[in-house]
């Protein structure tokens, strides 16, 4: 379909670098058959490849409540307990989820948040992003991801920071690049002086990956921040738990690993 509004751009698209994948859950009662404001929301509606479904209790009433469970719905009750005492109430839930047909540009991500934006001010109370292990409060969701009316990479995907088992080092690991179809990131034994250059790292593969770029296996690191002899190895599976999706392994050799 025309669409008269901003083709969001891939400058540096490569074909085959992957599939994206979206998964959305939407909660609340939601009056879906209101009409789509194409103008208002930027969107053509559910892009090709991508199914909505609505789940309550006549269809599947076990949907709603199983995303209601684990660490990240536990970290949820206790950053927002609120938000998640209404959500945990109800009984209602869309999941907008699939494969687009065309992710040359990424307009499919530009129909789908103006679809569920849409969802949010018909009913909606919440939106789950399992990709990002978030739960979305309908005002950070606009004001985050549909309000800037641009792909926002970094809005979308999420760095994390875990402990290794040297307490002086950290493990940085991101996710949500598989709306993207590029692999998500993997930073392992990162030294606290070298924590700022390893979040930029990230953030830079995290943009050039979701506007197009392929990441080549074996590719050398070269930043001002981070130390010499940083290479770049393609790893994981789509079942990996850690991402869900595959993951772009950063590592230096240990010897001769000097500050540039």
């Amino acid at each position: 379909m025309t669409s008269e509004f901003q083709t969001w751009e891939r400058k540096h698209y490569v074909a085959g670098g992957g599939d994206p994948m979206l998964f959305y859950v939407v909660y609340g009662d939601i009056n879906a058959s209101a009409p789509l404001s194409r103008s208002r929301y930027r969107s053509n509606n559910a892009p090709d490849g991508i199914d909505v479904m609505s789940y309550g209790p006549s269809t599947h009433p076990d949907v709603p409540g199983s995303f209601r469970n684990g660490y990240i719905w536990d970290e949820f009750v206790a950053n927002d307990p609120d938000l998640a005492a209404t959500v945990g109430r109800c009984e209602h839930c869309m999941i907008l989820r699939g494969t687009p047909t065309d992710s040359s540009t990424l307009n499919y991500l530009r129909d789908t948040v103006g679809l569920i934006t849409y969802l949010i001010d018909h009913g909606g109370c919440a939106v789950y992003d399992p990709f990002m292990f978030c739960f979305w409060k309908p005002s950070d969701w606009k004001e985050k991801i549909f309000e800037p009316a641009a792909p926002v990479p970094r809005h979308h995907t999420v760095i994390l920071v875990s402990e290794e088992n040297d307490p002086s080092l950290k493990w940085f690991h991101t996710r949500g690049m598989r709306k993207f179809g590029r692999p998500d990131i993997s930073v392992h034994n990162v030294a606290s002086d070298l924590e700022d250059g390893v979040v930029d790292l990230c953030n830079r593969l995290i943009e050039h990956q979701a506007f197009g770029h392929v990441v080549q296996d074996g590719q050398q690191i070269t930043m001002a921040s981070l130390p010499s002899g940083g290479i770049i190895r393609h790893g994981g599976n789509l079942d990996d738990p850690d991402f869900n999706n595959f993951h772009l392994d950063v590592s230096w050799q240990k010897s001769g690993k000097t500050k540039r």
